[in-house]
């Protein structure tokens, strides 16, 4: 007779500005993904029915989980959260930073402003790639992160994300109307959504590849330059730069800080 194996299933989430990623780990593997927009004022309830209903649609059974692992940027939603893992997964979550330490060295001044979207992203790339590199996140800001031979955060930059810039030009303008992000025939726009498209596309790929070469030349070994957020897909195949996209880099990550620490767990 064969052996019967549970399956060990972990709910990881991603909670930033703009969006909030939800993932199901089956053993090793990534077998969900969800995404929804965040509501800032959103109800436990609210955010519970959603979850529940998208568990269930794809015949997942919330009480399941054997651990719910968050990392987020959105302080005010944190509280929520706890309160959906509480009342719906049945268990306590595990917060990036708070229940589960990641094993990746801060050399910045002042490592607690370092988001937790972005440690969980460079300790993911580290443990797959082991080299230096730098991690560009497109999502609701731009984020540049770098790594060194050793495993070790050495800083980065932040500039506005390619949604934020785009919004407050259609905000703060009155003849520039919302264009929809794609990449342009031609640097030189013949009308205003053309020339709103110019600018955001190639504006956004020359601040990524002229970034990542300034930050190559302050880094004294071969550099892999890794992109992921919603947005990597679109800038990856045009960046002069840009070597590789991991989609799903930070429910890799969170994936992996819990096997980390569920030894001492």
């Amino acid at each position: 007779m064969s052996a019967v194996f549970e399956v060990l299933v972990l709910a990881v989430i991603d909670i930033g500005n703009s969006n909030i990623v939800f993932g199901v780990y089956e053993n090793e593997v990534l077998t969900h993904r969800f995404r929804i927009s965040t509501n800032h004022k959103a109800t436990s309830d609210e955010y519970g029915n959603l979850l529940l209903q998208m568990l269930t649609g794809k015949g997942l059974a919330l009480g399941k989980f054997v651990a719910v692992v968050i990392s987020s940027v959105v302080p005010q939603l944190d509280a929520t959260f706890e309160r959906v893992c509480v009342q719906y997964f049945l268990v306590k979550p595990l917060m990036i930073g708070k229940d589960l330490q990641v094993n990746l060295p801060l050399l910045v001044d002042r490592p607690k402003e370092v988001g937790a979207d972005r440690i969980v992203n460079a300790y993911a790339a580290f443990q797959k790639y082991r080299q230096s590199m730098i991690l560009v996140d497109l999502g609701t800001a731009t984020t540049f992160d770098v790594v060194n031979n050793a495993g070790e955060y050495l800083g980065g930059a932040i500039a506005p994300g390619v949604e934020i810039a785009s919004d407050a030009l259609f905000r703060l303008t009155s003849k520039i109307q919302r264009v929809d992000l794609k990449i342009p025939q031609a640097a030189i726009g013949k009308n205003t959504e053309m020339a709103v498209q110019s600018g955001v596309f190639w504006g956004y790929l020359g601040l990524i590849d002229s970034l990542v070469r300034r930050m190559k030349a302050e880094i004294a070994s071969p550099v892999k330059v890794i992109a992921t957020g919603g947005l990597a897909k679109v800038f990856a195949g045009t960046s002069t730069e840009i070597d590789i996209v991991e989609e799903d880099l930070t429910l890799t990550g969170l994936y992996l800080i819990y096997n980390e620490n569920s030894r001492r767990l």
